[in-house]
């Protein structure tokens, strides 16, 4: 009898067990991204001491950190945070992009994005947002001096900021970039 008890608790134990260690590696991973984000903050206040004082007084801002490779076609990802200045509160996302042209290479590229207002940052969390089709060309080696003014532009309700910590990327393309809420860290 007390076999069949222990036959019938070993699956509910195992779920119990597996749920524990699911909410513990989110956490974990929670925590590696948002360092790793504000490392990439204080990245951008070092290359544009400016930025800093835009952040502060914004409603909001997102940061991420990304990974790419390219040969031809390329793609890079990532994770980072949406921060809301007024509640204080962090949302967990993920950024991709996607490329074609005359480009080879590997990079660690940081991105900022500062809102202009608290609708521009609801709808860059709760939308996403896409930019298809922007060109970019350049060359650089990694340990280089990183520009923040040659990746700026404007975006609907904010500015966005590219910064490449380290790698090298020779070539032009014309690329797309999204930014979406990770479900799976939120």
């Amino acid at each position: 009898m007390q076999r069949r008890q222990f036959l019938a608790l070993t699956p509910a134990l195992a779920v119990a067990a597996t749920s524990v260690h699911a909410k513990s590696d989110k956490a974990a991973e929670q925590a590696e991204v948002k360092a790793k984000a504000m490392q990439a903050l204080q990245d951008f206040y070092k290359a544009d001491p400016r930025l800093r004082d835009a952040v502060a007084s914004a409603p909001g801002y997102a940061v991420f950190t990304t990974f790419g490779l390219s040969f031809g076609l390329g793609g890079a990802g990532g994770k980072g945070i949406a921060h809301d200045a007024k509640t204080s509160k962090d949302t967990y996302m993920s950024i991709a992009q996607a490329s074609a042209g005359v480009q080879l290479g590997a990079s660690d590229t940081r991105y900022l994005f500062v809102f202009d207002s608290e609708k521009a940052l609801t709808d860059f969390v709760e939308k996403g947002w896409d930019a298809s089709a922007s060109a970019a060309a350049g060359a650089g080696a990694g340990g280089s001096a990183a520009n923040v003014g040659a990746g700026a532009g404007n975006i609907q309700g904010g500015r966005m900021y590219a910064l490449t910590k380290a790698g090298l990327q020779v070539g032009a393309a014309v690329s797309g970039l999204k930014a979406w809420k990770d479900k799976d860290l939120n």
